[in-house]
């Protein structure tokens, strides 16, 4: 399994325990609100957990672009890849 995958099934994971529920046929296609139902409330459930596992931000701003499974892992990925760079950074220093 990829990288990506996990961290697809790892998002899938922290949406059933926001919702109570995991989505059946959730790809990186897949609409946050429409097809995985998530609402404000679930959401914020969905990105608290992120932050937690990744220690990582999501503002405000950010949210407001992500529509769809893919573009909310896009934006993990790009998170996760600029604090792995600062603590590289941070060590060579």
């Amino acid at each position: 399994m990829t990288d990506r995958q996990n961290l697809l099934e790892q998002l899938l994971s922290f949406v059933e325990a926001s919702t109570g529920s995991r989505p059946e046929q959730a790809d990186e296609n897949s609409s946050l609100r429409e097809e995985l139902a998530l609402d404000s409330v679930d959401l914020v459930g969905v990105v608290m957990r992120i932050e937690a596992e990744f220690r990582i931000r999501l503002t405000h701003a950010e949210l407001e672009q992500m529509t769809t499974v893919g573009s909310l892992l896009d934006l993990v990925d790009s998170k996760r890849a600029a604090l792995a760079a600062s603590i590289s950074h941070l060590r060579a220093a």
